[in-house]
């Protein structure tokens, strides 16, 4: 079956009586590989939603995010605030399958809103935490020795990079390959560069990392050690 006819299916199969579905995600997209999965939103009237749900049927791979109209608010609402919403994009962005009472319409309509808006700014503490752990990640990268911790520390030092230029940027945040394709758009050649340099720094050369990382940085005030402090909850 081609993504929309197995989609749709699908939804048929599991919740006959459903309100209206979206399939999002890469699978309808350029970017769709041999391993794409169906993402499918589903809007019900109310139980057994919300919950998630990960089949294998009629040849594809595919996970249903099952909702009630409050509920998906209820979830964007709180992915919004974290800059991140798989759940959003897969609406603003994806088909609308069927809509049988107009709620897919006001969702689809809510999502593409907010999608646009983009995310809410990130607070300057919070800003300050992502600088205070990336300057200590640098130290660790210059003192490090093994192979193996190495590889660690730069991976997690391009993924906090491309996140903290994202904040910066005030754009969507990304897990996995999408947040290479939230950088590509909001700061194209980051990305690119990033990748390079940890092949660089994994070799033995990290010098050209560390200038990457310090770029971003330098956009947030730069380095954070000496005097960061935070304060806990008793």
């Amino acid at each position: 079956m081609e993504p929309v006819d197995a989609a749709h299916t699908l939804v048929e199969e599991h919740h006959p009586g459903a309100r209206a579905a979206f399939l999002g995600g890469s699978v309808i997209t350029d970017r769709r590989t041999a391993t794409s999965d169906l993402d499918i939103v589903v809007l019900l009237h109310g139980a057994p939603a919300p919950y998630r749900l990960s089949v294998h049927e009629h040849g594809w791979p595919a996970e249903l995010f099952v909702h009630t109209e409050e509920s998906w608010h209820a979830f964007v609402e709180r992915e919004v605030r974290n800059r991140r919403s798989p759940l959003l994009w897969m609406c603003a962005k994806g088909i609308l399958l069927f809509d049988r009472d107009g709620a897919g319409a006001r969702v689809s309509a809510r999502a593409k809103s907010l999608a646009a808006a983009g995310p809410p700014p990130m607070p300057a503490e919070e800003i300050d935490d992502r600088r205070y752990a990336l300057t200590d990640l640098l130290d660790d990268l210059e003192g490090c020795t093994d192979p193996a911790e190495r590889l660690f520390i730069c991976t997690e030092l391009a993924r906090r990079t491309a996140e903290l230029s994202l904040a910066l940027d005030t754009a969507w945040n990304g897990g996995g390959k999408w947040l290479a394709r939230r950088l590509d758009a909001t700061a194209p050649g980051l990305s690119a560069r990033l990748h390079h340099d940890v092949r660089r720094a994994l070799a033995g050369r990290t010098s050209p990392l560390v200038a990457t990382v310090d770029e971003v940085l330098a956009r947030a005030g730069g380095r954070l050690w000496a005097g960061y402090r935070r304060s806990g909850t008793p």
